[in-house]
């Protein structure tokens, strides 16, 4: 499946930047976001829910889209043939501040991976596994409920990448997502929660020095 929007050959990212820019000041609810991707697959709505997640000290919206993500992915894992959000999530709406930061945000931190990203490993991406990784997702997407600050943004990318690699048949994408968070869901079970936000405090400067402010 090609990352492209069939009608305009546009990329998610610039989809999601188009969004913004156009954006009422109430934004969109999460089904009319869905609306405008124009796509079916699971893989392009992970994605997009996952964006926000991925972005560090984005208050707010991460909460909006845990649950939905949730639902998409377990429906992955029931073998469901397109994603479906009944009226109590997909009604949850983005403003415009919320869909301006995650265009903004999401070129920052994911930009890349439109030019790294290649068909490869693609039966990793085949029907089969896509049960599998629907089942992980839910799990990855679960704990990004967990009520600490900064919590959302390694599952967020987890979510992501494999949601990404899902879209464009990268099984690398995918295999580096699931690996991604695994280790956070063990180092949070292993570790605990406290052990977990020590470690996310101190890769946080490190992080922001890396990419900018």
């Amino acid at each position: 499946m090609d990352v492209t929007n069939a009608e305009n050959e546009k990329t998610l990212l610039q989809i999601v930047e188009a969004m913004a820019a156009g954006a009422p000041e109430d934004g969109y609810t999460l089904r009319q976001i869905f609306d405008h991707l124009d796509e079916s697959a699971f893989g392009a709505g992970l994605f997009l829910l996952a964006l926000p997640c991925c972005i560090p000290f984005l208050y707010g919206v991460p909460q909006v889209v845990s649950l939905p993500m949730m639902a998409l992915a377990a429906q992955m894992a029931l073998g469901h043939e397109q994603p479906w959000l009944p009226d109590a999530l997909g009604n949850r709406r983005i403003d415009r501040k919320g869909l301006t930061a995650m265009a903004h945000g999401g070129r920052k931190w994911l930009g890349w991976i439109e030019t790294f990203s290649k068909p490869r490993f693609t039966m990793i991406t085949g029907p089969r596994s896509e049960r599998l990784l629907g089942f992980v997702l839910c799990i990855f997407s679960a704990s990004i409920l967990v009520p600490l600050p900064m919590t959302n943004t390694v599952p967020g990318f987890a979510v992501a990448l494999a949601a990404f690699g899902l879209i464009n048949r990268d099984g690398f994408l995918v295999i580096i997502g699931a690996i991604l968070g695994f280790v956070w869901v063990s180092s949070l079970l292993i570790l605990g929660p406290t052990a977990v936000l020590a470690a996310i405090h101190f890769g946080k400067d490190w992080l922001t020095g890396l990419f900018g402010s």
